[in-house]
């Protein structure tokens, strides 16, 4: 009679007044533009790029680091370079409370990273902004890891490959921020003399003094769809000129129709249009 004994304890049934739920939280995303709920895992997958409608979620920059190189390996550059207080600034709490909180809420150093490494084989210096550090503004720091960069590749005749996010300069640091964008520009113009190619890659959100300096010189600028674009925002502009500005107004596509980008490329092809483009430019600046 043993065989029909059971072993296993009972399955403990919720009462009559008790709900039954499925835990989803962090299984699930919803896509704020078809508004379709996401696989979490499907999602990182595809780059963080819904396979719905192909809205571009936000991407941290070490994702875009390892996205980029070959296997996704890499030597990270300059972490030690990170923002001081040379102002001694404070607005609703100290500037250097913020960079520390920064620090903590991104897991980052700055509000850039930057690597060495290979891309489709060629010899690529890389940097990619990122949003969750105080808005991915430009200061001393992040200027000075971007020129950095860009003398290690005309020192060694390697590419430059910049991933811009960002709101613009970043206040706290007044002056020395702005100085940045001449700073940059310089080094870049002795890149271009050199004849080794800079790509910028424009995505959600690039705007302010980054728009205003590097992230519009590349010798092929590329943006991700649908990124906003711009100097001064929207409502800003829509203020000072008091007009209704166009559909789409500082959108990728807007951008390339009126010739400020060269291309819109879907973040998943960016990998291999980066490298089809250092392909012909790489041979071109070897001869």
């Amino acid at each position: 009679m043993s065989w029909f004994r059971r072993n296993k304890p009972k399955i403990e049934e919720q009462g009559d007044g008790e709900e039954r739920t499925v835990k989803t939280e962090g299984i699930f995303v919803k896509c704020p533009e078809c508004e379709n709920p996401l696989y979490k895992r499907e999602l990182i997958e595809s780059l963080q790029v819904c396979t719905h409608c192909a809205y571009h979620f936000r991407l941290g920059a070490r994702e875009r680091l390892d996205t980029l190189f070959d296997d996704g390996r890499y030597e990270k550059l300059d972490e030690e370079v990170t923002s001081s207080d040379p102002l001694g600034f404070v607005d609703t709490k100290p500037y250097k409370d913020r960079i520390e909180a920064a620090k903590k809420s991104s897991g980052l150093p700055e509000a850039i990273v930057s690597g060495k490494g290979l891309v489709g084989g060629h010899l690529t210096y890389a940097g990619a902004m990122d949003m969750s550090f105080i808005g991915g503004s430009m200061g001393s720091a992040v200027g000075e890891k971007i020129t950095r960069l860009v003398e290690r590749a005309f020192e060694t005749r390697g590419a430059v490959v910049i991933f811009s996010a960002s709101g613009g300069a970043r206040m706290q640091e007044g002056t020395f921020s702005l100085m940045q964008m001449a700073k940059i520009s310089a080094a870049l113009a002795r890149l271009h003399d050199a004849r080794l190619p800079f790509i910028s890659v424009l995505t959600d959100p690039t705007t302010g003094g980054v728009t205003a300096s590097f992230a519009m010189l590349g010798d092929v600028n590329l943006a991700e769809p649908k990124a906003l674009i711009g100097f001064a925002g929207p409502r800003v502009i829509e203020q000072t000129i008091r007009q209704k500005l166009p559909k789409g107004f500082q959108r990728s596509e807007f951008l390339l129709e009126h010739g400020m980008v060269d291309r819109v490329i879907d973040r998943r092809e960016m990998r291999e249009t980066i490298i089809r483009l250092l392909d012909f430019m790489m041979n071109a600046a070897i001869k």
